[in-house]
């Protein structure tokens, strides 16, 4: 996201939340727009089964919930994965900034084009069939797993179970080895 986002919340108030702290609800009323300064945030809905899928990860410069900016209510919660710092800025303030400063409209308005591509990626992703396909289509969005501990977050993600993508990358270990030997 463009640096002049965090302008609009230059005068914002500061949050700060613990690990595992929610900050909104599905169906909350929307009062306030955040700016994640420091930390990690997930967006979360949950299936009818109650596995939670994580629909956004928020870091720092990025808007949380951005289409709450246009809506009544929350549409997913809201969960701090460690400790995160936020600036907060009524709804009313916000788009008051935004109606005085062209250059940040534009900057919100890239921004939010930027996220509806994600979301469609990521929807793509969850509509293929095997947990490989989704796998293999994560990755070339994003070019590589992170690091040992945070891989379980990206079974929310593409909608499998830790298990499934845990047994996937399993067998792509044990084809690596066996192509590495020879075999």
């Amino acid at each position: 996201m463009s640096i002049d986002i965090a302008e609009v919340f230059a005068n914002g108030r500061p949050l700060v939340l613990e690990p595992g702290q929610i900050i909104f609800r599905t169906g909350d009323l929307v009062r306030s727009m955040f700016y994640v300064t420091t930390g990690e945030l997930d967006l979360l809905r949950h299936t009818p089964n109650g596995a939670p899928l994580i629909l956004n990860r928020a870091v720092s410069g990025f808007v949380l919930a951005e289409a709450s900016a246009y809506s009544r209510s929350y549409h997913c919660d809201c969960v701090a994965r460690d400790q995160s710092c936020l600036r907060s800025l009524t709804v009313g303030e916000f788009h008051e900034v935004l109606r005085k400063s062209p250059e940040l409209a534009g900057s919100w308005a890239a921004q939010l084009a930027a996220s509806l591509q994600k979301a469609r990626m990521l929807s793509e992703i969850r509509a293929l069939r095997t947990v490989s396909e989704r796998l293999d289509a994560w990755l070339s969005d994003n070019g590589q797993l992170p690091p040992r501990g945070q891989i379980q977050h990206i079974a929310h993600m593409l909608g499998v179970s830790r298990e499934a993508l845990y047994r996937e990358l399993a067998k792509r270990r044990a084809k690596s080895k066996s192509t590495m030997a020879g075999g």
